[in-house]
């Protein structure tokens, strides 16, 4: 009747198992470490970097305790702070001769004390939040007006082309600010400017101001169209800087937008605030432009004269000087896509390049009109310029094109990645930063182990004095449940904040309900005078039903503070959703598997120690007895 067969207790083995290994990293704790990244879109942390660190390393005699390529980054594991600061000093002279054009970020970092058998099962620690970690936190504004002008641009350029399309004369277009002036030479050529600009242009709205031979019409963006450019402009930031922060390595970074024009970042274990910002710092600008091909040009290449008017002079990857005119054909913000590929006829490394509607015919119009000329596309990054590449364009282009030419598969992956994850809508700069030191956070979460380990023993010691060996059956239980809790975030790989803790202090309490639940269930039995193994066996098959609903209707409040929750709402709900789940496992099967064990194997059983039973007599009086 209360017997496990043995796959249930082999199934209660691998889970115990698996929860000890898994849990078992978030008990090591974190070292100091020094992490490398790239500080530039063009440099790699790659096995060249790492020899070149090892052999700085070596020369310094220093002997760290691990050294490391995780992803785009490198890290340096050592044993104190003061080596850590020892080692970061070190590789920043041998990184970045040039501080002024730094190649690597050699930045201050933690990292997992685990063993390396551990990492090998790839048992990892959870994540913690800024709160428990430190780290860096920043606010973010970004310049709306200087989006709302780049789409001015846009628009002048556009109108320009489309001016010239319908052969409209007119005396000019000038961009002043956020609107667009057109100049035009008589009534007839303002109402044909008006037509074209509500039939192609509903963004934008005109006014006229002046008459006769001063006319001009005065274009500017209609307040909803201001509205969307300026919410795609805090998207496309946002993801931005997700690209580019998630590829430094740091862990479960915080990218989240608050109010109309603020980003906030948060950035665990980063403990160099200015090197925080200079991972800021590389986000970039993407524009592609066309390539000034006079013989003007060409001699500024060269250095033998000076930059024509209407051109700017860029290097490209290589150290090359590229002369290219200053307007601008397309910008970051038309690009959606860049994917490395292999052309179909050469088998050459390419670059396929997707962009918008608009870039299409942009690119369609530019391309017929420039074929076979040189077209650059250039990344800004510090308000310095970098060519990527200067393709010659060899037939007329769209939606869809591709970039080919002497180029290594390597190459054209991070030119790709480059393209995809280079641009951002609108400049911005740091209104707040906030650092969290690792001190402050240990202390966070030595109270917050200390509020769960209480809780917990308060829990067990109540437990055993009301309901003796049940309560400790009971105790085991929650026991198991805090560690397969901890165990399946560490798998989740999830973000361990200070709700989090709350959540995982009121998980025992709400865990040990379903114990008490069997537990009375068991004694209401025994009152009855039903046999011990009867009753236990009918405490735990009638409980189950009452144990589902109460967590399943707590399981919906959880499972929707997760859907409509953010931040520290949504950190909470994770514990309390995934710890209800934990406990149920363990109240119900973990704890019967122990009580079948002790008392299953006992035939002639006549009492369990479940603490007093109170037995009403049929006289009214009431007697006690210890488990019959």
């Amino acid at each position: 009747m209360n017997r496990y067969p043995v796959w249930k207790y082999a199934i209660l083995v691998v889970a115990l198992l698996v929860g000890i290994i898994y849990a078992l990293p978030n008990f090591f704790g974190e070292a100091p470490a020094v992490q490398v990244s790239a500080g530039k879109p063009t440099t790699r942390v790659d096995t060249a970097t790492l020899a070149r660190v090892e052999q700085a390393l070596a020369q310094a005699k220093v002997e760290p305790e691990s050294i490391a390529l995780e992803g785009s980054s490198l890290r340096v594991r050592v044993a104190t702070p003061e080596e850590q600061l020892k080692v970061r000093d070190l590789l920043q002279r041998a990184l970045v001769p040039d501080p002024a054009d730094p190649g690597y970020i050699v930045a201050l970092n933690l990292v997992s004390a685990s063993p390396q058998w551990l990492t090998a099962l790839n048992a990892r620690p959870m994540y913690l939040g800024l709160d428990l970690r430190g780290g860096v936190h920043f606010m973010l504004q970004v310049d709306m007006q200087a989006a709302l002008s780049q789409k001015a641009e846009a628009f002048a350029g556009d109108l320009r082309s489309r001016l010239r399309e319908a052969n409209i004369r007119h005396g000019g277009i000038n961009r002043a600010g956020q609107s667009v002036e057109v100049l035009v030479r008589d009534p007839q050529a303002a109402e044909r400017v008006r037509n074209l600009v509500s039939d192609q242009f509903a963004d934008f709205q005109l006014v006229q101001r002046g008459d006769g031979a001063d006319a001009r019409l005065v274009a500017s963006l209609t307040a909803e169209a201001a509205r969307r450019v300026q919410e795609q402009a805090l998207k496309q930031n946002i993801t931005t800087l997700h690209n580019r922060i998630n590829e430094l390595g740091v862990a479960e970074p915080v990218i989240q937008q608050q109010g109309l024009d603020r980003i906030v970042v948060q950035l665990p274990g980063v403990q160099d605030t200015a090197k925080a910002k200079d991972i800021l710092g590389r986000t970039a600008t993407l524009e592609m432009r066309l390539v000034d091909e006079s013989a003007e040009a060409r001699a500024a290449e060269l250095g033998s004269g000076p930059v024509p008017f209407g051109s700017e002079r860029f290097l490209d990857r290589e150290g090359r000087p590229v002369i290219v005119k200053r307007q601008v054909i397309l910008t970051g913000e038309s690009l959606t896509d860049a994917q490395p590929g292999f052309d179909s006829q050469t088998q050459q490394p390419k670059v396929d390049l997707t962009v918008d509607a608009k870039g299409g015919r942009i690119m369609r119009d530019v391309s017929r009109e420039n074929l076979k000329r040189r077209m650059a596309i250039l990344l800004f990054e510090r308000g310095r310029g970098e060519v990527l590449t200067a393709p010659v364009i060899q037939g007329e282009l769209g939606n869809r094109f591709q970039i080919s030419g002497a180029m290594t598969v390597d190459e054209a992956s991070d030119l790709a990645l480059l393209l995809r994850a280079g641009s951002l809508a609108a400049p911005m700069e740091i209104i707040e930063e906030l650092t969290i030191g690792p001190t402050l956070g240990a202390e966070n979460i030595a109270k917050g182990f200390n509020s769960v380990a209480w809780g917990f023993l308060a829990v067990v010691v109540f437990m055993v004095a009301y309901y003796a060996l049940f309560g400790l059956f009971s105790g085991l239980a929650l026991a198991v449940n805090v560690l397969l809790l901890v165990a399946v975030l560490s798998m989740l790989q999830a973000t361990l904040t200070l709700p989090g803790m709350a959540a995982m202090a009121l998980a025992l309490g709400m865990a040990i309900d379903s114990n008490v639940l069997i537990n009375e269930r068991i004694r209401e039995e025994l009152r009855n005078g039903v046999a011990p193994q009867a009753a236990i066996n009918a405490g735990y098959d009638r409980a189950w039903a009452t144990i589902l609903d109460s967590n399943v209707t707590t399981l919906i409040a959880g499972v929707a503070l997760l859907a409509f929750g953010s931040g520290p709402v949504r950190g909470f709900a994770v514990v309390h959703t995934i710890g209800i789940l934990t406990s149920m496992f363990s109240a119900v099967f973990f704890s019967r598997g122990l009580v079948n064990l002790w008392y299953g194997r006992k035939k002639k059983l006549k009492s369990v120690a479940i603490g007093t039973v109170w037995r009403p007599e049929p006289d009214g009086a009431i007697t006690r007895s210890t488990g019959r």
